[in-house]
């Protein structure tokens, strides 16, 4: 089973291409990661929005750090600007003791024909401790959450 993240392009992610900027990528990376794991603030959590994965308290004073150790993308076409929010595909390609392989596929817009494959991508987060900067077991309120979203990691084509 897969998350669908909606990302927004801003007009400045955009180059002097008139494509979405290979830096800019890692941004809608990471707000698709936010999105999907961290929990959300007090006031919106009434609400009901967001993710049923997003567990982790990463909020400033919090016992928990998400730090990257390792990110890869693979970009398949430039991403032109349009108003409807990019769907970013994501699921988990592996769930060890302190870190998680986020997988990911960029495509066009739901809703939107034909169905473009923008590009893949791949981040390994590591749960640290905040106070000692160890790495911090994953907890059984995560695993819990996140053990549907567990499918092969993401498969480049490009090596």
């Amino acid at each position: 089973m897969r998350l669908h993240i909606p990302i927004r392009l801003r007009w400045s992610d955009l180059d002097a291409y008139a494509h979405v900027n290979n830096a800019e990528m890692l941004r809608i990376l990471e707000e698709a990661r936010i999105q999907a794991f961290w929990s959300l603030d007090a006031a919106d959590e009434s609400n009901g929005d967001g993710p049923s994965t997003a567990v982790l308290d990463v909020r400033p004073g919090a016992a928990a750090l998400t730090l990257i150790a390792h990110q890869e993308m693979e970009y398949l076409l430039p991403i032109p600007y349009m108003r409807s929010p990019l769907d970013i595909e994501l699921w988990i390609g592996r769930l060890g003791g302190a870190s998680l392989q986020v997988s990911y596929e960029i495509y066009s817009p739901e809703g939107i024909e034909p169905r473009l494959l923008y590009g893949r991508a791949s981040t390994t987060v590591v749960m640290v401790d905040a106070a000692t900067g160890r790495p911090l077991r994953i907890g059984d309120r995560e695993r819990e959450a996140w053990a549907p979203y567990v499918e092969e990691p993401v498969a480049f084509t490009r090596r």
